[in-house]
Parts: structure tokens; C-alpha cells; sequence
């Protein structure tokens, strides 16, 4: 495995309710990327085609208005099948450019809409995906919950990588799943661009003794819609989402960023031994942990709402039944 490499977050804002120019834009960015030399690169969350920060999709307890479905109805409309041509453009720009990388999107599964992470290799595939767990507050009026089958962590040429999304970083149930898994290089896509952010990064590389990639969208209210009805006005400059993407390392060291001023692709050449002389002192999984007091079970099986099982005769139900009755 490749131990030395140069790592990027893309700062960068989405084209709102665009999936093609959204697409494009990431193809663009991701070219950027390589032009400095990255062999990975992390976007922000909802890069494509949204993220819809301030509208209200007009819902009160009880309540639902007419622009509120139609203002779902075009976010929907904006979101991307997985897998699907748009993934299969994204994989090809990763194809093109010789790059790992891992990008925010809003996944369509029929009606429900996700909050997803994809993952390229640099042959131009899709490496999986993972679909956000918990969406935070109004975030669950438009977003479906994820469940335990889309937490991976790959095992790729240049390190472990998995992600986890925003908010989900502040289940610490959810994280240490993610260091059982051996995670090297943690990409933390969001939409947070709060003082409070940049301090969590670095206490999940201290914790979990990884690399941690965090990227977050710069963009303004001029860039989405005129008909776009976000509680931050209509004025063009209001800054709806100001960065704050960075880079650090297993000790907690910021390398690169936070950036507050505008798009950016922030770049720091890493070195994946220093994963292991920053366990020297703390593994949370290994030396550090207490099994025998504290132990986390993860389901990582898919929970679909429906799921058929054999002939009408109900067979495996049967079997089931009685299997139970027998250990009892």
C-alpha cells in the first residue's frame, strides 16, 4: 500500500436544483484536484444537486402547503439514481483524471430521497456508497434514513476510507464502527460551517487516530433560484454556506484550511505511517479499549420495508416458526 500521498477537500458550492451543472462542476473541480497532484479528493455534502439550507418546504405541525410539494417535487427532480448515468460521469472524470473520490449527492430510491456518499477509484468505478444514518432535524421532512449496510470502509490502494456525513459525526456509536473497521482516511462531507466544526475534526483524528477530511460548500444566495424562498432573503452576496473545509492528522494537527474566504480546493501531503505512531499511546479499538466492559454490537444488515420470502405455501416462514419452537 502507497503510504505518502497528497489529499485535497474541493470547497466549492453546488448549481442548486442543477444535476447537469452540478455534475459538470464536480468533473471540472475534480480535474483541478489533479492539477495539484491529489490522488484524492473529497467534496462537500449535497454537492449534487443541493443542499436546501433555509427553505421550510412549506410544512407546520399538520400542515403541509401546495409550493412546499412543488418545492420538493424540484428538489426531487434534481436528484441522481444510484447507480445511474450520472454516477457513471462522475466515475468516468475519476476514470480520466487517475483519482480516488468521495462526493456528497441526493440519492432518488423511488420516492424517498437520501442523503448520500459515493466513493470512485480510479479506474473509474463505483466503489459503494454510504447513505446517511440520521438526517438532522428539518433534514428529515425530505431525507429517508440510511441503515447499516451502506457504512463501509474500503480498503483501496492509497488507504482505508469510509465516510460519515455531518451531524453523524457526533454519534459516537456510529464512529466507533467506523475506527473498528481500521478507517484511515475519514471523510466527513457537511453542511456545517459553524466555529464548532473545525474542533470536532480534530478531536475524531485524535480519537480515532486517523487522517480526516472534511469539506464543506462555499456558495451564496445569488447562486440558487430567484423563486428560491430561504429565510435568509433575496439578496445576491448573503453568504448561505461559508466553508470551513480542512485537512488533518492523527494527532489532531490541522494541515491545511479551515477556509472561510470562498472556493478553494485545499490540498497537505500526508503520510499514512503516522497512523501508526499515533497508536503508539491510543488505539480506541485495540489497547485502549475495555471489552470486557464496554462492547458495541452494529447491524450491518439491509432492512428493506418489503421482503419476499419463498412461494405462496410460506415455506420459510414455516421453517422459521418452527425452528424458533425448537429452541425453545
Amino acid at each position: 500500500m502507497k503510504t505518502d500521498l497528497r489529499v485535497a477537500v474541493v470547497q466549492a458550492g453546488a448549481i442548486p436544483f442543477d444535476v447537469e451543472g452540478s455534475v459538470e462542476k464536480a468533473c471540472s473541480l475534480l480535474a483541478d484536484a489533479a492539477a495539484k497532484g491529489a490522488e484524492l479528493a473529497v467534496f462537500p455534502e449535497a454537492f449534487v444537486s443541493v443542499y436546501p439550507k433555509g427553505l421550510d418546504f412549506g410544512c407546520r405541525l399538520g400542515m403541509r402547503l401546495p409550493e412546499g410539494r412543488e418545492e420538493f417535487r424540484r428538489y426531487w427532480a434534481s436528484a441522481i439514481e444510484v447507480p445511474g448515468p450520472y454516477t457513471d460521469r462522475l466515475a468516468a472524470a475519476a476514470r480520466e483524471n487517475r483519482m480516488h473520490f468521495v462526493i456528497g449527492v441526493i440519492e432518488r430510491d423511488g420516492g424517498t430521497l437520501y442523503c448520500t456518499a459515493l466513493f470512485f477509484s480510479p479506474e473509474g468505478r463505483l466503489l459503494g456508497k454510504h447513505r446517511k444514518l440520521m438526517p438532522t432535524a428539518m433534514e428529515r421532512l425530505v431525507w429517508g434514513f440510511g441503515d447499516g449496510s451502506t457504512i463501509p470502509v474500503i480498503d483501496t490502494p492509497i488507504g482505508k476510507m469510509g465516510a460519515v456525513i455531518c451531524w453523524e459525526n457526533y454519534m459516537p456509536l456510529l464512529r466507533m464502527a467506523m475506527y473498528s473497521k481500521g478507517i484511515q482516511l475519514y471523510c466527513a462531507p457537511t453542511a456545517d460551517d459553524r466555529e464548532t466544526w473545525v474542533p470536532t475534526m480534530r478531536h475524531i483524528a485524535l480519537e480515532g487516530r486517523c487522517f480526516v477530511l472534511t469539506s464543506c460548500q462555499y456558495i451564496k444566495r445569488g447562486s440558487f433560484p430567484p423563486d428560491y424562498a430561504a429565510i435568509q432573503g433575496d439578496d445576491p452576496e448573503t453568504v448561505m454556506m461559508r466553508g470551513g473545509s480542512c485537512i488533518v492528522d492523527p494527532l489532531g494537527r490541522v494541515l491545511a484550511g479551515p477556509d472561510y474566504e470562498g472556493e478553494c480546493i485545499l490540498t497537505a501531503d500526508i503520510d499514512l505511517n503516522d497512523i501508526a505512531r499515533a497508536k503508539f499511546d491510543f488505539d480506541v479499538v485495540g489497547h485502549y479499549a475495555r471489552p470486557e466492559v464496554f462492547k458495541l454490537y452494529v447491524n450491518e444488515t439491509a432492512t428493506p420495508p418489503v421482503v419476499s420470502c419463498g412461494d405462496q405455501s410460506g415455506e420459510p416462514f414455516v421453517a422459521a416458526r418452527e425452528a424458533k419452537a425448537k429452541d425453545q
